[in-house]
């Protein structure tokens, strides 16, 4: 704060959306006499960038709906100088001066005690022939571009990149009415999800009428669609680029501040750069990473308004704890609920960090209550003492709620098998009497006591030829109905009275999810057999299968 007599500081904010409004309306709580200026190049502040494909697909009907503040609203409440249409050029860190320029053309600069760099990120736009004919979704103002060319019913669309943004892009303008194609470099959607949940997201895509094509790049822009680079034409009279977002840092590099190892701000557990009198949030700005230590680029609404929070804290003079980032993030595709948090498996693997898996598809809710769906969970831990380093979710209601519990999980250091532990609420509507998230306690309980030895599917055909017999235990109408080849079918009740039909050979038991593969595998044991149990059984097998094979339809 000012001391009497001397010039209010002033701090001078980049950036209104997020992070930086976060960071301006905190302070302003904190000290009432701070001047406090924000500059946004775009005409709105505040708003809810997440909602901009709801808003292209008429979910959201009003523009207003997603401006959560005007610069009006914001000088009656908090007093703060709030700039739009005001871009920020270059910083003197040597005068504490801003460079700005506002929509008319006016140029000026502007002292700073404090400046807090917000720029966010910018949608890439990769140097191919044609690429400037393509949507990007960043801002209201793409949003009211795309939203317009919509609602005069292209006869197609195609959306380039399969992330969050891409496939909600794609629902949106399905529900339009518009058909959709979404093409995706990588052999899969979703790339924070393994492939064998990936794949079902794909799937309720294609459920949906989305024609999907991975391992495709995209060549040119056409005024007519895309060309790959095989040389396919994937017909679309509106395309939308959704490849990625890249830390927005040109102020910064003109500044000469630290930029991080993965191109974003470096910042420390503060907020500030390599400038003491510069601090930095949000999407521009590399996170300290929960998992792996480290940092990352983590871009995602609720970690930057808690950047901008915790940096208005310390310039305000408040102390300010550590919060490192683990990147929960959720997205909804259709009847479909796809959610992450902490590593997936190829980023354990690229890290060289050993663990183990469980897999689970269990009911959202009691079975016996009417609505139950099925989901699919993965927890993934460290194979020594069990620190939970990641989850995924893919299904229907309950999604976000078992997401939620593991982020809290992980952030608060429990270990996989605690998971059994935890005391969650229950009644048939909500839950099950064993919560998934209890369930998955008990597998990683089972995997870290040497209760259970689980194979993963990519074990089999070596398991195989090792000799070990795989033992379907599944019901005889699930065996007909589809079965791994080349196994053997026991039906579990019947398994006692003919396990001498096995011959002594080890056996690699699978069910339909894993479950009664583990009563399974516990029985043979208990009999004197070596047996281990496929991991997610049956139903991750197929998945594992579809993802391979790139053709989610197989599982509709």
């Amino acid at each position: 704060m000012s001391g009497p007599g001397s010039p209010p500081r002033r701090v001078v904010v980049v950036g209104g959306v997020a992070g930086g409004m976060s960071a301006a309306t905190r302070l302003r709580r904190l000290d009432e006499d701070a001047d406090i200026v924000v500059l946004e190049r775009s005409a709105h502040v505040s708003y809810a960038n997440c909602g901009l494909p709801y808003f292209v697909g008429g979910v959201i009907e009003e523009e207003d709906s997603l401006l959560l503040q005007t610069p009006e609203r914001l000088f009656e409440r908090f007093r703060l100088d709030v700039r739009v249409n005001t871009e920020a050029l270059a910083i003197d860190p040597a005068q504490r001066r801003v460079r700005l320029a506002t929509a008319g053309g006016a140029v000026d600069s502007l002292r700073y005690d404090m400046l807090v760099l917000s720029p966010g990120a910018a949608a890439v736009r990769p140097p191919l022939p044609g690429f400037h004919r393509a949507h990007v979704l960043r801002t209201v103002e793409d949003a009211e571009r795309l939203a317009v060319d919509a609602m005069e019913r292209p006869r197609s669309a195609v959306v380039v990149g399969a992330g969050f943004v891409g496939l909600e892009t794609a629902e949106n303008l399905t529900n339009r009415g518009i058909p959709t194609t979404v093409v995706e470099q990588a052999p899969q959607v979703l790339s924070p999800l393994d492939p064998e949940l990936a794949v079902l997201v794909a799937a309720e895509l294609v459920r949906h009428g989305v024609r999907v094509e991975t391992r495709a790049a995209v060549a040119e822009v056409t005024e007519c669609g895309v060309t790959l680079a095989d040389g396919r034409q994937i017909p679309g009279d509106l395309v939308v680029a959704a490849v990625g977002v890249r830390p927005d840092v040109r102020l910064a590099e003109m500044a000469g501040l630290a930029i991080g190892p993965n191109g974003g701000i470096s910042v420390d557990g503060d907020g500030r750069t390599s400038d003491p009198y510069i601090y930095a949030v949000g999407d521009a700005v590399e996170k300290a990473d929960l998992v792996g230590g480290g940092s990352s680029i983590i871009t995602l609404a609720n970690v930057a308004n808690r950047q901008g929070r915790r940096v208005a804290d310390h310039i305000a003079g408040r102390r300010v704890r550590l919060a490192p980032s683990q990147g929960t993030a959720i997205v909804k595709v259709f009847d479909l609920v796809a959610a992450v948090t902490g590593w997936n498996e190829a980023r354990l693997r690229q890290a060289g960090r050993p663990y183990r898996v469980v897999r689970s598809h269990p009911a959202n809710h009691a079975s016996y209550y009417p609505g139950a769906e099925q989901m699919s969970l993965k927890l993934l831990f460290d194979a020594a003492d069990g620190t939970i380093l990641g989850a995924q979710a893919v299904g229907g209601a309950g999604v976000d709620k078992r997401i939620d519990v593991l982020a809290t999980a992980i952030t608060g250091g429990l270990r996989a098998e605690e998971l059994a532990d935890l005391e969650l609420a229950y009644a048939p509507p909500f839950s099950s009497a064993k919560d998934p998230i209890n369930m998955l306690g008990y597998m990683a309980e089972n995997i870290l006591s040497g209760d259970c030895d689980v194979v993963e599917t990519d074990e089999i055909r070596d398991l195989q030829e090792a000799g070990w017999t795989l033992l379907d235990v599944r019901t005889a109408s699930e065996y007909a109905a589809g079965a791994i080849p080349d196994s053997v079918h026991v039906p579990l009740d019947e398994l006692r009275e003919r396990v001498d039909e096995l011959r002594g050979a080890p056996c690699l038991v699978y069910c339909e999810v894993g479950q009664r593969g583990h009563t399974a595998t516990r029985l043979l044991h208990e009999l004197g057999h070596k047996a281990r149990n496929l991991n997610g059984g049956y139903r991750t097998w197929r998945a594992v299968q579809a993802a391979s094979a790139g053709e989610p339809s197989r599982l509709l």
